[in-house]
């Protein structure tokens, strides 16, 4: 009875988590503009270090432990935007000369066999 109730109180809550998820996805309009997600991306980037730090000393506190003063994440200012793009891209380019570069491969191996055939058959 308690292993029932056990597994359906981890099934609420994980359903809770997956559907507050999605609601804050949708709060926020992250599927939508690129300019509203990097908004959000940014505003993240400010709430949640701050916001890690009071976590981590309350949890100190709490329990007695001390944690060493670690110096603070690096700025990092680029375009999540350009970075997909140019991943997307190489990709895609890798991709498309693919059939090309397997055949190139395959004729240089196929002539490298063939001139040691010739070495071992003399």
């Amino acid at each position: 009875m308690v292993a029932r109730v056990w597994s359906l109180m981890r099934f609420l809550i994980k359903g809770s988590v997956a559907g507050g998820a999605v609601y804050l996805v949708y709060d926020q309009e992250l599927l939508g503009p690129s300019d509203k997600s990097q908004a959000a991306l940014r505003k993240a980037e400010e709430v949640v270090p701050p916001a890690m730090y009071q976590f981590s000393q309350y949890v100190c506190k709490q329990m007695g432990l001390q944690i060493p003063q670690l110096s603070p994440p690096l700025k990092l200012n680029f375009s999540l935007r350009d970075s997909w793009n140019s991943g997307i891209l190489t990709m895609m380019s890798a991709l498309s000369v693919a059939p090309s570069k397997a055949y190139h491969y395959s004729k240089a191996g196929w002539d490298y066999v063939k001139e040691r055939a010739k070495e071992y058959s003399k």
